[in-house]
C-alpha cells in the first residue's frame, strides 16, 4: 500500500504543476463542500487538459460540474471560440463553480445550466466534439442514449468512475443503483459497434470512447 502511495506521488512529482487557481478551488472544495473526493484533482485533471487539447473540441458537453474543476481542465483544450456547457443538478455549487471559471479567465467560454441532464440534453442544438460523464451513474446509459445519436463520428465521450472503487467485480446488491447502473452502461458500451472503446485504470476508472 505505501509502495501505491509512492508511486503516486511520484507520478504527481514529475508531470506538470497543478495550476494555482484549480489548487485553489481543490483546497477550497475540501472545505466547504460535502463528497470533496469527487473533485477531478491534479492527476486526472492534467490527462483531462491533455485529452482536451490533443482533441481540439469546437464544442464540449460536461454532464456534473460539481465545483467546476474538470470544467476549467477541460475548457483549456478549446478551439479558439469554442464552448463548453456543463451541467449541474445541485444549484448550491453553482456559485462557486462560476467564482473559478471567472478566476481562470473562461467565464466566456463556459456556460453553466442547472438542473437535470436528461431534461437539459435534448433542448441543446450544437454538434458536440467531446463529453464528460461524470453525473448520476444510475443514469449514464440515458445520457449516453441521449447523446450518441447527436455526435458526429470521430467524436468523443469520456465517462469517469467506471471501475466504481471496484464494484463492478462483485455481485451488486439488489438496491445497489449506482453500482448497476455503472455495470449496464459498461456493458451495453462494450457491445455498442458503433464505438471503439477503452477503459483506462485512472484513479476510478475512466472509459475514453469514439463514435466510428
Amino acid at each position: 500500500m505505501n509502495r501505491q502511495k509512492d508511486l503516486d506521488k511520484y507520478i504527481l512529482d514529475h508531470i506538470d504543476d497543478e495550476d494555482p487557481i484549480l489548487n485553489e478551488l481543490d483546497r477550497e472544495t475540501h472545505l466547504k463542500v460535502l463528497g470533496a473526493r469527487m473533485i477531478s484533482g491534479h492527476l486526472q485533471g492534467q490527462v483531462l487538459t491533455m485529452l482536451s487539447k490533443m482533441i481540439g473540441p469546437k464544442n464540449i458537453l460536461e454532464l456534473g460540474t460539481y465545483t467546476g474543476y474538470s470544467a476549467i481542465c477541460l475548457a483549456k483544450g478549446l478551439q479558439e471560440g469554442g464552448k463548453l456547457v456543463t451541467i449541474e443538478v445541485d444549484d448550491e455549487l453553482e456559485s462557486l463553480a462560476q467564482k473559478y471559471f471567472k478566476k481562470a479567465g473562461l467565464q466566456d467560454k463556459i456556460e453553466q445550466r442547472i438542473g437535470s441532464a436528461l431534461d437539459i440534453i435534448p433542448t441543446l442544438n450544437k454538434p458536440f466534439d467531446l463529453v464528460f460523464l461524470d453525473a448520476d451513474k444510475r443514469e449514464y446509459l440515458d445520457y449516453y442514449n441521449l447523446l450518441i445519436y447527436r455526435l458526429e463520428s470521430g467524436a468523443y465521450i469520456l465517462a469517469d468512475n467506471t471501475l466504481w472503487s471496484g464494484k463492478v467485480l462483485d455481485k451488486p446488491k439488489a438496491d445497489d443503483w449506482q453500482t448497476l447502473g455503472i455495470l449496464e452502461f459498461n456493458e451495453a458500451i462494450k457491445k455498442d459497434h458503433r464505438v471503439e472503446k477503452v477503459i483506462l485504470p485512472l484513479r476510478d476508472g475512466m472509459t475514453l470512447i469514439r463514435k466510428k
